[in-house]
């Protein structure tokens, strides 16, 4: 369970009330609560997307919501080292003995590599279908994010439109000035919950969901390379420093500590 995810969602909404609460008490809190002003904003908003897509893919960007709350199960230090372990099997013992080895691999898009290397397969065409299959992936993954974008972009807007009800029944009732605090009031809310949907929910989603991308997509760039470099038949120290180029300085030093064989 990602908890920050959750500590950050929650702490927003206590954010909210503890505003309306200081500032005008708890019995202003019923003021910010307008089922219209929900009916539009928000049912608006996510039927826009509904519109724009078909329900097989709205819905499964409704589920990617979950995704927020898992931790990726990403180690590129550990899959870095991974992959050495295999180059140093492949130089003592050929590529055919990684065929043995890929049996106990849990990740299935380095078996698969492994496999096409054991087969013989030219390196070019290595290539091409593990960079085939990780686009995509990344495609399926950019589809759950432009969800959660064009749910942020709709939020605002469609907020907008029931500000312009609301005033357009306040200007209906102008002859009532007892009417036009409410109405106002209300008018208000929709733009409030077009910013809430978009600033509390859909754009943080989004963002945590690129991020999470951008490390699978980065650790299975590290096996295609590493494979390749395994194929070709480089050193492990060799392979090793290449793959550690990927990481950040500061995760290089745990990646070392590992280290890979350096026999000729």
């Amino acid at each position: 369970m990602d908890i920050a995810s959750i500590i950050g969602l929650v702490v927003c909404l206590a954010m909210v009330f503890l505003g309306i609460w200081t500032s005008g008490g708890l019995g202003s809190i019923p003021n910010f609560i307008d089922i219209p002003s929900v009916a539009i904003t928000i049912g608006g908003a996510f039927c826009c997307v509904l519109a724009s897509m078909q329900v097989k893919e709205f819905v499964s960007g409704l589920k990617s919501f979950t995704l927020i709350f898992k931790v990726p199960t990403i180690n590129t230090a550990e899959m870095i080292q991974k992959i050495i372990d295999l180059s140093n099997v492949a130089r003592k013992e050929g590529l055919l003995s990684l065929e043995e080895a890929a049996g106990d691999l849990d990740d299935e898009f380095l078996k698969k590599g492994i496999l096409l290397i054991v087969d013989g397969t030219d390196p070019e065409l290595v290539r091409a279908i593990m960079e085939t299959e990780l686009m995509s992936m990344e495609g399926r993954h950019k589809d759950r994010i432009g969800f959660w974008e064009s749910v942020a972009a709709m939020g605002p807007a469609w907020g907008m439109i029931g500000t312009l009800v609301g005033l357009v029944n306040m200007l209906q009732q102008m002859d009532d000035p007892s009417a036009i605090g409410p109405n106002m009031a209300t008018a208000l809310i929709t733009t409030l919950y077009g910013s809430l949907i978009a600033n509390w929910i859909c754009t943080p989603v989004a963002n945590k969901l690129k991020a999470n991308n951008a490390g699978e997509v980065m650790l299975k760039e590290i096996m295609i390379e590493g494979l390749l470099s395994i194929q070709a038949g480089e050193n492990p120290r060799v392979i090793e420093e290449k793959l550690k180029s990927f990481l950040a300085p500061s995760e290089r030093v745990g990646a070392e500590e590992g280290g890979g064989e350096m026999d000729g």
